[in-house]
């Protein structure tokens, strides 16, 4: 089978469509779009988060434990779907892995269901007032302990 540069042709079309429309929707957007600046609209957006103090504040570990849980289940989808497109191909006599490729796909699914229930349990999904008062809290203790030590070096020097 021959190398041919027109086989790659339809992933460049893909690739031409997809610039095509980003670039064509920033264009209407910009030439379309209302224009009336309020002072909500001119700040920073930082995920969900006020953009209020220093720069250099540290998050709750919530965040990132929130953030490390979505991996975690979006890699669960990466490993499900091709097992779901394959299953039917080795579970046919010709391969006869019918029971073990399930009983496999079973146990994982089992030990996913598990850590999920694991974090619910502590209360990773929780963020009621409580939760977000020991995440302020949190951040009020590390700010401390930043202070500290920027004094202690200063005392040091």
């Amino acid at each position: 089978m021959a190398f041919r540069l027109s086989d790659y042709l339809p992933i460049l079309l893909i690739f031409i469509v997809a610039a095509g429309f980003a670039a064509g929707n920033i264009f209407i957007s910009q030439f379309i779009g209302q224009r009336k600046r309020t002072r909500t609209k001119m700040m920073p957006y930082e995920c969900g988060k006020d953009p209020v103090g220093t720069a250099r504040e540290r998050f709750s570990v919530k965040f990132y434990l929130i953030a490390m849980i979505f991996i975690l289940f979006d890699i669960e989808v990466i490993f499900l779907v091709p097992w779901a497109a394959v299953f039917k191909t080795l579970a046919s006599p010709a391969f006869g892995l019918r029971t073990l490729i399930y009983v496999e796909m079973m146990v994982f699914v089992a030990l996913l269901l598990a850590g999920y229930i694991y974090v619910i349990k502590k209360g990773a999904f929780d963020w009621n007032e409580s939760a977000r008062r020991e995440a302020e809290g949190e951040a009020r203790l590390l700010k401390d302990m930043d202070q500290r030590k920027r004094q202690q070096t200063r005392n040091a020097a």
